[in-house]
């Protein structure tokens, strides 16, 4: 009879307990919500390749571009307009061919104005060009 009885309690056992089983699909839910805007706002891009290795930039070669927002340009810390800008860049260009030109523009700066920087930058010939940007803090 004592076998019969413990047999009989065992098998109130065997039944699943789903509790905890729901507590982790919605732990993984809430993780799943939380880190996917995470990865909505980043870009999956996979870089091309070259067969030739590019020489590494040397300081001394990157020059400063500040534009505020105001729309004063700086060049090197030094107030200059579109035409005087174009010329310097082409001059520094023929003195340094491999220049790099770092553009800094104002958070609030029209889109417009800065396009027209950096056509001023492709007109002088100069094919290292760099935005310099801060990552935000949340």
């Amino acid at each position: 009879m004592r076998h019969y009885a413990q047999r009989q309690s065992l098998s109130t056992l065997s039944e699943i307990n789903i509790t905890p089983l729901l507590d982790l699909a919605f732990v993984l839910l809430i993780i799943f919500m939380i880190t996917t805007p995470l990865l909505e706002s980043s870009m999956n891009l996979v870089i091309p390749s070259s067969g030739a290795k590019n020489p590494p930039i040397n300081k001394s070669q990157v020059q400063t571009l500040s534009i505020d927002r105001t729309d004063t340009i700086r060049f090197n810390n030094q107030v200059v307009d579109l035409e005087t800008l174009t010329a310097q860049l082409t001059q520094l260009k023929e003195t340094n061919p491999d220049v790099a030109i770092v553009i800094r523009p104002d958070r609030n700066l029209s889109v417009q104005r800065l396009i027209a920087v950096m056509d001023a930058v492709q007109r002088a010939g100069i094919t290292k060009v760099g935005i310099a940007t801060r990552a935000e803090s949340k």
